[in-house]
């Protein structure tokens, strides 16, 4: 959080999520209005981290190739070779996704769940650690490609960034018109990252907090069965990533908090990020100006916790 802070006031929260992500191996979607740092925030972290990173502003015009790579001719050998694109990186920053057209959007699928990409028939594994730092915004509409829902599912994580306090804008202000930039140093080697990763899975779960998640999830499916009368508000609930996830980022939370188990609070402290962008609302709802936040809260209240 230290070195965060040398380029991030507040957000500490947001800077924890991230991190979670991290330490889950699970890809991250940002969203906020512009000017609240979004891209600074991902490529800080991929400064600390000590990781290859690219950034890649997405726009209409991009191609599938522009990111995956393609084919070229080699005059000097009468051949072809691959030419690997910038997906080839440890962190890709996906700066505004949604301006990008479907056919990229969906060029990032592959990569994102499997971990690897086919370039004309080939296929080429990713180096780990590899994760997709997306952003996007909101409140702009033209010249924008709304994400298909098959594409969010593949984000562990949906994270919104509000606004700044009175006080952190008094200090964004005097650092970034009297203070001369500070850079945030190294402090972890990507071989580190993937020791994190695995020790990660070794964070114990017990099965009451399994059948907790599960019941979250279902509720999301088959609200009659809690007593929630969110039948005419949830059209589709929540896949089976949103439990998988649930337990990956509570263990991440455990082990932030330096605990080797999960408790019902890490679950809580994660369900939001995790459950947001996978919750499909009925138009009825929307028209009710009822958003996903408040059926998760309405959720969590309603299921037992252990």
């Amino acid at each position: 959080m230290l070195e965060t802070q040398k380029n991030i006031i507040g957000q500490e929260d947001i800077i924890k999520k991230i991190l979670i992500s991290i330490i889950s191996n699970g890809h991250v979607l940002l969203e906020s209005v512009p000017g609240l740092a979004k891209t600074l925030m991902i490529k800080t972290m991929a400064d600390i981290f000590s990781v290859n990173n690219v950034r890649i502003q997405f726009t209409p015009d991009l191609l599938p190739a522009d990111i995956l790579g393609t084919k070229i001719y080699k005059n000097n050998s009468n051949s072809f070779e691959i030419q690997k694109g910038p997906i080839f990186h440890n962190f890709v920053l996906a700066d505004e996704i949604n301006r990008a057209p479907p056919k990229v959007q969906s060029a990032l699928l592959e990569s994102m769940q499997e971990r690897q990409v086919s370039i004309h028939g080939e296929t080429f594994q990713l180096e780990k650690p590899f994760l997709v730092l997306a952003t996007q915004n909101p409140i702009e509409n033209e010249g924008t490609y709304k994400l298909p829902e098959a594409q969010v599912d593949r984000f562990a994580l949906k994270i919104l960034i509000n606004y700044p306090t009175k006080e952190e804008e008094i200090k964004i202000i005097e650092r970034n018109t009297m203070e001369s930039e500070k850079k945030s140093e190294p402090i972890l080697k990507s071989n580190e990252i993937l020791q994190m990763q695995e020790f990660n899975s070794k964070i114990y779960a017990d099965d009451i907090i399994l059948k907790y998640v599960a019941n979250i999830v279902d509720a999301t499916r088959n609200p009659d069965n809690y007593e929630l009368d969110l039948q005419n508000t949830i059209e589709f609930g929540a896949s089976p990533r949103a439990s998988i996830w649930l337990i990956k980022t509570a263990k991440a939370n455990a082990m932030i908090n330096g605990r080797g188990y999960v408790i019902p609070e890490d679950v809580k402290e994660v369900a939001h990020d995790v459950l947001r962008h996978r919750l499909i609302l009925t138009f009825e709802a929307e028209a009710d100006e009822i958003n996903t936040d408040k059926v998760i809260d309405i959720i969590l209240d309603k299921v037992p916790s252990p």
